[in-house]
């Protein structure tokens, strides 16, 4: 990124995004984005295992408690189910899951040091699978985001039914996405997050721009507000809102940033 990470802050606050969220995909990478965010201002972190790097074990979850119990490690994961490729396999990427699952379930009835934080959902082309999953785990449904949705406008309807929320990423606007900006248009407003997802899926007109900056997280919040019929400002003041109350960031949060979205 041009003139590194200080100026890619730089670029995003000047376009009124504020706070980052850095999201970890392994458990070294969860190391490594914690020390991002302790060096930088207005940068968090998440804990987790993504889905797709489940064959990279053993795991070491003492280390991921480790990220998690910091201050500036505000959310899970990102952890989930992804059917789009045959590897990992489906089993594998099930068991690394529900081991997930478990550990945070045992973090948050820790007596001594209880870590209760929300969660980070990774789902691609697998709701029918993953919903029941979170379900057994018992942990709290509305703590629960399932970020970069790209599914249907039905799959974000058992997302919501489910009880958890939905967080968009460019792909709103691509032409040749219509389920997804149905999806952004029905959900609750005060359930809704964006973020960039990157390096890819950067907004139109920067579709074919890499990496996807901070910054370019202002163009899918003005879309979706374009398509929901509702001034920019007002939807941006709600996602700030959102994410300070669905993260648990107190003071200005910004809106909510994706996948390796700093780094």
């Amino acid at each position: 990124m041009p003139g590194g990470l200080p100026a890619t802050l730089a670029r995003a606050r000047a376009q009124g995004v504020d706070g980052f969220i850095t999201i970890s995909t392994t458990v070294p990478d969860a190391l490594n984005a914690l020390r991002i965010a302790t060096e930088h201002e207005g940068v968090w972190c998440s804990a987790g295992v993504h889905p797709l790097h489940s064959d990279e074990g053993p795991h070491d979850w003492n280390q991921l408690r480790i990220v998690a119990a910091h201050e500036r490690c505000v959310a899970w994961g990102e952890l989930g189910l992804d059917n789009h490729y045959k590897e990992p396999s489906s089993a594998l990427q099930r068991t690394v899951l529900e081991e997930q699952l478990s550990f945070i379930s045992a973090c948050a009835q820790d007596k001594d040091a209880p870590i209760r934080k929300p969660i980070v959902i990774h789902c691609r082309e697998a709701f029918q699978d993953l919903i029941p999953v979170l379900r057994e785990s018992g942990l709290p449904r509305e703590r629960f985001v399932f970020h970069c949705f790209t599914g249907t406008a039905e799959d974000a309807r058992a997302v919501l039914d489910f009880g958890a929320w939905l967080s968009f990423t460019g792909v709103v606007t691509y032409k040749n996405a219509p389920a997804v900006r149905k999806a952004a248009k029905m959900c609750p407003t005060d359930r809704m997050m964006v973020e960039t997802d990157a390096p890819f899926l950067s907004p139109e007109p920067h579709r074919s721009v890499r990496p996807c900056e901070p910054w370019m997280v202002s163009l899918t919040a003005r879309a979706i507000a374009g398509e929901r019929g509702v001034e920019f400002e007002a939807l941006h003041a709600q996602l700030n809102e959102n994410t300070r109350r669905f993260y648990g960031i107190s003071g200005r949060a910004g809106i909510e940033l994706g996948t390796e979205s700093v780094r």
